[in-house]
């Protein structure tokens, strides 16, 4: 059909019944008909076009680009937390984007309201995946995996308000690392420790504490206090909001939405507001209400045991024991932990920009039986790395600091003075290439030597190989320095041994 709106809409329906009617259906009902057919095929030609001009281009709420320049930082910062992984023994794993509903569900406790739902795919009901922990369980109850130490990254989603300031996307990436098997009490966890240790100093984010917790003291704490068993992990999601919110906000979130009694929930502030190290797990062996229970023993012996190996990795003072902790994730069972910065780099003057956790995790003994038809449990421990958050720690101290970024490793430019040097240009580059140097050209059959210069300078590459008439009479090739600006003619035959050389000293 022709482009509308050249004629007025009334016109445009009259013309249409007309061609659409046949010559003998000249009766009214027979002209209503044919104008009701023209008038909805006129709305159908206008409709796109009309919700064409109302569309926005813009990426979906709570998610982003990435840049060039981003996604250099992003790689520094995936490889800093891959590598730590790797070092601590690590294989790698992938799990898919979306898993069957059922596998999701009672999983995570008040969060399985943050799942995203996939419409009916085939007769299959599916859920974007919400972390990488549900998965990994779900893939060692599959193959029936009884010991295994694992790292993996991938993105997640959330169904979450988001707070881009803050790193807080809907959809965003996890690095994460899982020790699973049966071993002695707490030295995997103490590793876990260790290595989100390493990463965050590895990364410079500034000074950083680690909180740890076990969710049987929590558990026992909340049983000593007096909540009932059935309001346990609605009680500990409140807990869980207290790095965002006050005691007294918590408190009332308990008191009158939870419809806990007063007296229990100052009975448990009495608890929540304290944190130390090993001195308070001592403190607490003592306390008249907390050793009456088994739970809280247990949970309070693991810690101790666990401040013993922390010690031997000189990490200790980086840990807190926090009763506030409570990681309202329904999966954990036993240490809990989550890693805070005390600082971030921020314009001077200015209060410091608050993150939330930059890596969390703990111990998730049970998860695994979840999927098992036998109920076969596989202890299982482990931690999450936020590296949404850190990308933005990371991204506003380049801002502060005016730290500039190359977002390629070329390290050589073939470049010519002269005209209709192209296929020299390719010989050479192509030499270049398969000996793995990174090398670059101009995709001009006749490019002007300054605009490859400043080419080379603007996009920081330190070299720049030159060939012309005058050089190949000679059999050499030019060398240049983009720094210095410095040229000294090499031997063909000895140009890529001289690069390497000069790449290696650099």
């Amino acid at each position: 059909m022709p482009q509308l709106g050249l004629l007025p809409r009334k016109a445009w329906v009259a013309l249409l019944s007309q061609i659409l009617r046949p010559p003998h259906a000249a009766c009214p009902r027979a002209v209503r008909f044919h104008s009701q057919v023209a008038e909805a095929v006129l709305t159908s030609q206008l409709k796109p076009n009309q919700e064409k001009s109302n569309f926005i281009i813009k990426t979906p709420k709570g998610t982003r680009d990435l840049s060039p320049q981003q996604m250099v930082v992003r790689e520094k910062i995936l490889d800093t937390v891959v590598s730590c992984f790797k070092r601590h023994g690590a294989k790698g794993l992938d799990t898919p984007a979306f898993e069957l509903k059922e596998t999701l569900t009672e999983k995570y406790g008040e969060e399985s309201v943050l799942i995203y739902d996939l419409k009916d795919q085939g007769g299959e009901l599916l859920s974007l995946r919400y972390d990488l922990t549900v998965p990994f369980a779900r893939y060692l109850a599959m193959n029936k995996v009884k010991k295994m130490k694992c790292y993996h990254v991938g993105k997640v989603w959330r169904r979450e308000s988001p707070t881009i300031a803050q790193g807080r996307y809907r959809e965003f990436c996890q690095c994460d690392f899982d020790i699973a098997g049966e071993f002695d009490p707490m030295i995997p966890d103490a590793e876990c420790l260790k290595i989100m240790c390493e990463i965050l100093s590895g990364l410079q984010l500034g000074d950083f504490l680690i909180k740890v917790n076990d969710r049987r003291i929590v558990d026992g704490m909340f049983a000593a206090c007096g909540v009932p068993e059935s309001k346990f992990r609605a009680i500990c999601s409140s807990i869980d909001k207290l790095d965002k919110m006050s005691w007294k906000d918590v408190r009332h979130e308990m008191v009158t939405k939870k419809s806990l009694a007063p007296e229990v929930a100052d009975r448990i502030g009495d608890y929540v507001q304290r944190h130390g190290g090993v001195s308070l797990v001592e403190q607490l062996f003592q306390d008249p209400r907390l050793s009456q229970n088994k739970q809280v023993l247990e949970g309070l012996g693991d810690l101790k045991l666990l401040f013993e190996y922390l010690t031997l990795f000189g990490i200790a003072e980086k840990i807190s024991f926090d009763l506030s902790l409570a990681r309202g994730l329904d999966y954990y069972t036993g240490v809990i932990y989550e890693a805070v910065l005390l600082q971030t780099p921020n314009q001077a003057g200015k209060d410091s920009l608050s993150m939330g956790s930059v890596a969390a995790g703990g111990r998730y003994d049970g998860l695994v039986g979840m999927f098992d038809p036998k109920g076969h449990k596989v202890p299982c421990v482990g931690l999450s790395i936020g590296v949404e958050r850190i990308f933005s720690i990371v991204e506003q101290r380049m801002k502060v600091f005016g730290e500039k970024v190359r977002t390629t490793e070329t390290q050589v430019f073939v470049a010519t003075p002269q005209k209709n040097f192209l296929q020299e240009r390719l010989k050479l580059i192509a030499e270049l290439w398969d000996a793995g140097i990174k090398a670059e050209l101009l995709y001009k059959n006749n490019p002007k030597l300054l605009t490859q210069l400043h080419y080379c300078e603007n996009m920081g590459i330190p070299l720049v190989v030159i060939i012309g008439e005058q050089e190949m009479k000679e059999g050499v090739i030019k060398l240049r320095s983009v720094a210095s600006r410095e040229e000294v003619a090499i031997k063909r035959e000895h140009l890529v041994g001289e690069i390497q050389k000069r790449l290696s000293d650099s």
